[in-house]
This record gives C-alpha cells, structure tokens and sequence, in this order.
C-alpha cells in the first residue's frame, strides 16, 4: 500500500518541499484534488482522525450554536458530540423498520420534508447512509427535499467509501446531491486505521467555516503516514479499481449465492443495500446471535464486525479472499446443518411455513427470556438539550440554573429509571448509536432494551456504572 515503505522511513513532519495540511499548497493540494476527483466532489480533505473529526467539522461549521438541526436517530455518536458542542436542538428523523428482518431501515425523503415543514428553524439535516448494517437510503430524494429549503444536507457515508467504483454498490452521495459527505476510507478499503475524507459540494455550505474547524480540531501534526496511506488508497481507486473490484464483486456474488441456501440461518438485506456487508439472521432458529457470533470466533476463528438483537454483520472488503471467503461459507453451512439437527421435526416444514412456525416459536421464547418484541430504535422524547445535561453543575440542588428546576442527580437502576430524564448516554459499541441521550426521558422500551442487550452480553458504552444509568430528578 506504501509502495514497500516502513512507516518509520516515512513518519516526517512538515519539512521542506512536503507541504502543511493546514495551509497545502503543494503536494497534499496536489492529492486532495485528485481525491476530489476520484470521488466525484468539487473539495475534498484529507482527516487523519477518521471521520469524526470530519462529522464534528461538518455539523460546527454549517450552524451557529444554539441552532435547530434534523437528525437521523440511527447516526454515530460523533453526531450527537458535535449537536452538544454547538449547544444544537435536535430534531430527530426515526428510520424504518423492517419487522422480518429485524433491521432499521431506510430515512424517508417525505418524513424529511415532513419535519422541514413542521420545523421551519431547521438549519442543516444529517443522515448515515449506509447504516453500519448496509441499509442505503434514497439521498438524492432527500438532498431534494432539504434543498428546496436552502439548507445543506451532511451524509454520513463512512461505510461506504466504495461506493461508486463498481455498479454491483450503489453510487457515493457526491453524485446524489449531498453537500458534505465523509469518507472513511479504513473501513472498506486498504488505507490505515484513522483516514477518512471530507467532501464539500455545490455553494450552500459556508466551505470557509468547515475549513476553519478541521484546523482546529485536526492535530497541528498530521501523521504524513496516514496521509501517505490515504494517497495510496486514493492511487489505487484510480489506476487499479476495475482489477481489485472486478474479482471482489464476483467473489461476493458466488458467496452470497451459496448463503442463499441456508435452511435455518438467514442472509438479509433491505430493497436499497451494500451487499458488501453480510448479515446472517438467528431469527428463525432457536440460537440466539451472540451464540453465533461465539462460535464462529472460537470455533472456526472467525471474527465477525458486530453482533447484534437477531443477526450478526460480517463486513468484507476488496482486502478479502476467496480462502476466507470459502471459510465463512463453510463455516454458517456447517453451522445451518447443526441447527437442522437439532430443531424438533414438527419445525422442518420448508420455505416460507418453515419461517412463520419458527418464528412463532421464537416470538413465544422471546417472550419469555424478556427480550424486547421489536427490536426499532425508541422513539425519544426530548426534555432538555444534550448542553443543558451535559452543564449541570455538582451540587445541583444548591446551584440550579436558571433553566433547569431544582433537582439532583441519581444513579438508578434501568429498571427504576422509566419516567426520568437521563444525564448521560446509553449505546451499544458497534454501531456506536444511542439509545438513550442525555436531556430524553426514559421509557418503558429503553429500559426493557438495555436489560435485555445487557443479559446477552452485550457492550453498552456510555454509562458509569454497569446496569445503572444517570438520571435527573426534580420536584
């Protein structure tokens, strides 16, 4: 990737004749053009750390503080960091939701001309696109929607720097009318850990602004191994994307074939998909997700991205091979043969009866092991800002501000924490997408779904004491 390079032999600083990413001029100009090229956008920058400094910039510089802003509820925590610097009111958009699948899907352009109508001081939108699961939503119809307005549309579209050099993906949201789009290109391409791109289009964003926040939250030292690794990426799209993406698609394709004839386990994807990601679904087996995830690490030396309420994600990449790819076929095949088994014969029924019996029988153990019936994102409702939480002084009772009710802080079990407002975030790491933000009530449904996620071993991040959560409470 760095032509044989150590990174030692590399790792310099901005001497003579090697530019400054904070004022490029010269080489690093020179290697933004070309990736704004590649990628189709009119300004592209280089972020040596990863997209969310990208994101952080991208959100600072098109509002002022205070601001109302439309956010996609299913976005990266890096959003909602960036809504509390800027003391930003968030409005959120809820995706879809497949009930089969068990996916979140889709944002839809109406419901964001919906909030744009009923929210006339919104001032920037925000949506992932594709979610960490793969799911793509129609960013063309929805930069339409936001533009009749006047106002820019961020697409966080760090899953999917691939877009756009194969017709087997969708195109990247450069040419779909977004505004500012982020790239991480480690994701799903050979480049280090941290790089990542930021792309500007079209005149609505104040670019000047964007500009001024990258320097200032960019290191002052960027690591020209990591921008070397970016450059190189970049290179490679160029001058070999038809050789690397050609085999990898139809790798891809004979793969997700094979998986096709799954009997118990399930491959899934919505209308509009990356089909890079692989999402094997334990919905209609009686396995649960984190048992799959298990044995494919500790028994085929697999390691899946995610596992999540009913599937796992295995991301792949035009790094992989066919030996790992045959691996991962061989192994859910084998696995799918236990299954079968295993299952009660009345449960073989074949094709869609099979289903509809196995999914019954897992909603009535769902049921019973507490698990919550539908897996969507809860709908939030928003009491305080994420600033106002976040601002709170240590002895609240005695220092209440002026916007806030005398109160104090608690540490509360989820299970007695429904009806407060929570003080500090609840989310599963991956995706790295809230549950809860601090200044939203907490409901029945979140509670119910912490619990759950926590008695299946999953990572909840965000909270300082396991099984608590911070809350809010005022007379």
């Amino acid at each position: 990737m760095l032509g044989g390079s150590k990174p030692y032999e590399i790792d310099i600083t901005e001497i003579e004749g090697f530019d400054d990413l904070h004022h490029a001029d010269g080489i690093l100009e020179d290697a933004q053009r070309r990736a704004a090229k590649v990628y189709h956008a009119d300004e592209t920058h280089f972020l040596v750390n990863g997209s969310t400094v990208g994101i952080l910039s991208a959100i600072a510089g098109v509002t002022n503080k205070g601001d109302t802003i439309l956010v996609a509820r299913n976005c990266h925590k890096s959003v909602y960091h960036a809504i509390y610097m800027n003391e930003l009111k968030p409005v959120y958009l809820m995706p879809a939701f497949d009930s089969d699948a068990q996916l979140n899907t889709e944002v839809s352009a109406d419901d964001v001309r919906e909030a744009l109508e009923k929210n006339p001081k919104i001032r920037a939108v925000v949506i992932v696109s594709p979610t960490y699961d793969g799911v793509v939503s129609d960013v063309e119809a929805i930069a339409e929607a936001v533009h009749e307005k006047g106002i820019p549309i961020i697409v966080d579209e760090a899953h999917g720097a691939h877009f756009g050099f194969h017709p087997y993906f969708p195109e990247n949201a450069n040419v779909r009318g977004a505004d500012i789009v982020i790239h991480s290109l480690h994701k799903t391409l050979p480049s280090l850990t941290q790089t990542a791109l930021l792309h500007m289009n079209g005149e609505i964003v104040r670019r000047e602004k964007v500009r001024r926040y990258l320097h200032m939250l960019q290191s002052s030292s960027p690591s020209y191994v990591l921008m070397a690794s970016i450059d190189a990426c970049v290179d490679m799209l160029e001058n070999q994307g038809e050789e690397l993406f050609d085999p990898y698609v139809e790798m891809l394709k004979r793969t997700r074939d094979r998986l096709t004839r799954l009997q118990y386990l399930r491959v899934i994807q919505t209308e509009h998909f990356d089909r890079s990601k692989i999402v094997i679904s334990v919905k209609d087996t009686d396995m649960e997700s984190g048992q799959l995830y298990r044995l494919l690490l500790e028994v085929y030396h697999l390691q899946m991205e995610m596992v999540a309420g009913t599937y796992v994600l295995a991301m792949t990449s035009v790094g992989d091979t066919e030996k790992g790819m045959e691996r991962l076929a061989d192994a859910l095949e084998e696995i799918d043969l236990r299954i079968g088994k295993q299952m009660p014969e009345e449960r073989k029924l074949g094709g869609k009866a099979a289903r509809e019996s196995a999914s019954r029988a897992i909603g009535e153990q769902t049921m019973q092991s507490g698990m919550p019936l539908d897996m969507r994102m809860p709908m939030p409702e928003v009491v305080y800002s994420i600033a106002d939480m976040e601002n709170l002084p240590d002895d609240v009772a005695e220092k209440p501000e002026d916007h806030l009710p005398v109160g104090e802080i608690r540490n509360l079990p989820w299970k007695d924490s429904v009806g407060y407002v929570a003080a500090e975030y609840a989310y599963l790491y991956p995706p790295g997408c809230p549950l809860i933000v601090p200044g939203e009530r907490v409901s029945q449904e979140t509670a119910d779904m912490l619990q759950w996620y926590y008695d299946q071993r999953f990572a909840i991040e965000g909270l300082r004491k396991e099984g608590y959560i911070e809350v809010w409470i005022h007379g």
